[in-house]
């Protein structure tokens, strides 16, 4: 059995940079076992697996070590190579179901947005834990969804943090975000996730669906642009819409090939 495998650089406009995700088109069911050692073996942060067989398209994301409900860069690399090598060119959008509902990509100029449900925070009122995992003692502590989103002062916090992988495995959530205004876009962020097997996330679209509401709010804009400072980095162009986000970026194919099972 031969199955296409595709690597795409996501959220970013050149190569080695953006967050790396593998993309399989699948027109027949895997077993779950055989999808996770698939990830294994990629050893990348996601892998995707879609079913081109119906539509809307079914989409799973696998870490190396567990499945996750929801992946950003991985659902705009799987769209990257659905609109490229599988779609009519007359396509502009396409809609994936998932574990998190419905998703939908969006062709528009030279990028993909997604869109997304909006993540819906609540404030926690001990946040002096987050000294231990971080170095820094942020200003504002929220709980989303599945992660923790620490706000702090100044993009060079952000640069300057030194994460504690052990201690923030320890966490009740998926990880941790730690965010800040900008110098030359609207926020900056960082994504620590050793729970699911990534230390630090290079770009993550999911985040995104927890910082957009927080950072549309308290700027007053609706449209937003924001950079993650991981080594590799990535621009995510976002947009708030109420209880939907979009977050738009561009992305490049760094090879296609093919693995024999």
């Amino acid at each position: 059995m031969k199955i296409p495998i595709y690597q795409v650089d996501a959220f970013t406009s050149k190569l080695f940079s953006g967050n790396p995700a593998a993309v399989i088109p699948l027109t027949q069911e895997l077993p779950e076992e055989v999808m996770q050692s698939i990830a294994n073996e990629n050893n990348l942060s996601e892998t995707a697996f879609i079913d081109i067989s119906t539509e809307p398209f079914n989409i799973r994301w696998f870490t190396p070590t567990t499945e996750v409900d929801l992946c950003g860069h991985a659902t705009l690399a799987s769209a990257k190579i659905l609109f490229e090598r599988h779609l009519d060119e007359h396509i502009d959008q396409i809609t994936f179901d998932s574990k998190s509902g419905e998703l939908k990509a969006l062709k528009k100029d030279n990028l993909i947005f997604l869109d997304f449900p909006a993540d819906h925070l609540k404030k926690v009122k001990d946040k002096g834990f987050i000294l231990d995992l971080l170095g820094f003692e942020p200003q504002l502590l929220f709980k989303g969804r599945d992660d923790y989103l620490a706000i702090f002062q100044t993009e060079t916090t952000i640069r300057d943090l030194k994460p504690n992988f052990i201690e923030i495995s320890k966490i009740d959530s998926r990880g941790l975000i730690a965010s800040a205004p900008g110098d030359s876009v609207d926020f900056v962020s960082r994504c620590f996730f050793p729970q699911t097997g990534v230390n630090e996330d290079p770009v993550t679209g999911s985040a995104h669906t927890t910082m957009i509401p927080y950072w549309s709010n308290i700027l007053s804009k609706d449209i937003l642009l924001a950079h993650q400072l991981s080594k590799r980095g990535g621009v995510l162009h976002c947009e708030n819409n109420d209880e939907r986000v979009k977050i738009g970026g561009d992305s490049l194919v760094y090879f296609i090939g093919e693995i024999t099972l």
